[in-house]
């Protein structure tokens, strides 16, 4: 992983980098103000057992040192998203799997500011891109809430293939919550996800990716 991380993708107003430290102030302020937009699909931590320890949420610091350590151990790509230079939201790639499997998944969130802007279709293209080319892994999946309709049009834009329902998946917003299934292999994409994303809009143009 040393070869590909850190790494930096941009495409436009759009770029994703590694989360750092001294992101706190920026993310902890969109992070607040978007609350009420962000609590319905964001994971929790669910009751513990009897007589059994009562997790914490991780402080800002020891999320991001979680974060760097899994991916210098080559398991995640944790992904802050800028918008016109200002933090706008956040994608990791996780559960990175070698071996016959070469798989991932995806998660993300972006401030409800900029929401409908196309920064976050053009976020996952950029990660998605980067995990198959770069990468070289061979399937990518994405988990969405059914009810999280504007979050299941971003990967549908892309042309993901809805596999099927996951019954409560994931503990999110105080329940074991039901997930819609997405998926993408590496042949499916043609000539990139943001090439395709780009066809789809017209009068846009990429400039480009970094890495």
């Amino acid at each position: 992983m040393s070869a590909v991380w850190p790494a930096e993708l941009a495409d436009g107003d759009v770029l994703l980098r590694p989360i750092r430290l001294r992101d706190q102030h920026a993310w902890r302020e969109v992070n607040r103000r978007n609350r009420d937009w962000l609590r319905p699909w964001e994971a929790t931590i669910p009751p513990p057992p009897p007589d059994g320890p009562v997790a914490q949420r991780p402080t800002y610091r020891q999320m991001v040192r979680h974060l760097r350590a899994e991916a210098h151990a080559g398991r995640m790509l944790p992904f802050v998203v800028e918008y016109q230079g200002r933090l706008a939201g956040q994608l990791t790639v996780a559960g990175i799997t070698w071996g016959s499997m070469c798989s991932a998944h995806v998660g993300y969130w972006v401030d409800a500011a900029v929401a409908g802007r196309g920064v976050m279709p053009t976020s996952v293209a950029l990660a998605v891109d980067h995990c198959f080319r770069t990468l070289g892994l061979h399937r990518v999946e994405v988990c969405i809430r059914p009810e999280n309709v504007p979050s299941r049009r971003v990967v549908e834009k892309l042309g993901f293939r809805e596999e099927g329902l996951r019954p409560r998946y994931l503990h999110i917003d105080g329940a074991w919550r039901d997930h819609l299934v997405y998926a993408l292999t590496a042949e499916e994409t043609g000539d990139g996800l943001l090439a395709r994303w780009h066809r789809s809009r017209p009068g846009t143009r990429s400039a480009g990716a970094a890495e």
